[in-house]
């Protein structure tokens, strides 16, 4: 997938910045070859997911013929991002079968994802849910450091509430909990949780 950012546009997008999914009347796919975004739905505002390096965004627009475009995506820190318009990026992936197929996995993912937040709602509770929420995040974006896990701090407890459906006060709540437990250590840049497989050696 990253070899796909050699044959494409590319921009440098600095952290907070909104990435442009329309350009010049165009719907874009973008790859994401630094960085982290997360994508917020225009009409409420709420964080949808978020997208970490060597990922893709914005491909609804293979499948959505309209120009309208219902998300924004925003650079949780500096950025480089590749994009492609939309529609040849379709005549590629027609002449591309193991392209085709990486998309399917990463949109599959996605819809999996998604149904697995339906049925947190549905099964757990809000403590849990942040729980588990933090604890894949700092799995998924971390790096292992000897004896932690450790991730950039790069979404707020807001966002965290959307991406749990909770509310903000919760989730302060609920890390600052986690953090006396020893569950967790953060600040404003890193959040981190110890490395079980790495405890477990004598």
């Amino acid at each position: 997938m990253m070899r796909m950012c050699e044959i494409l546009e590319m921009d440098n997008i600095d952290k907070g910045t909104t990435i442009e999914l329309l350009k010049k009347d165009k719907k874009n796919i973008f790859f994401l070859k630094k960085g982290t975004v997360k994508i917020v739905d225009q009409v409420n505002d709420n964080v949808k997911y978020i997208v970490k390096k060597g990922n893709i965004f914005g491909e609804l627009a293979l499948y959505n013929e309209s120009n309208e475009i219902q998300e924004q995506a925003i650079a949780l820190e500096d950025c480089i991002v590749c994009y492609i318009e939309s529609e040849r990026m379709i005549s590629i992936l027609e002449k591309h079968n193991s392209l085709k197929n990486n998309v399917f996995k990463v949109y599959g993912t996605r819809i999996k994802k998604l149904e697995r937040r339906l049925n947190d709602l549905l099964y757990k509770d809000s403590t849990t849910r942040i729980r588990d929420f933090i604890n894949d995040y700092i799995l998924e974006f971390g790096e292992v450091h000897e004896n932690r896990i450790i991730a950039r701090n790069l979404i707020s407890h807001k966002d965290i509430a959307n991406l749990t459906n909770t509310c903000r006060q919760t989730v302060s709540n609920i890390l600052s909990t986690m953090r006396k437990e020893g569950k967790i250590e953060y600040n404003t840049q890193f959040i981190s949780i110890p490395n079980k497989e790495q405890n477990k050696n004598p």
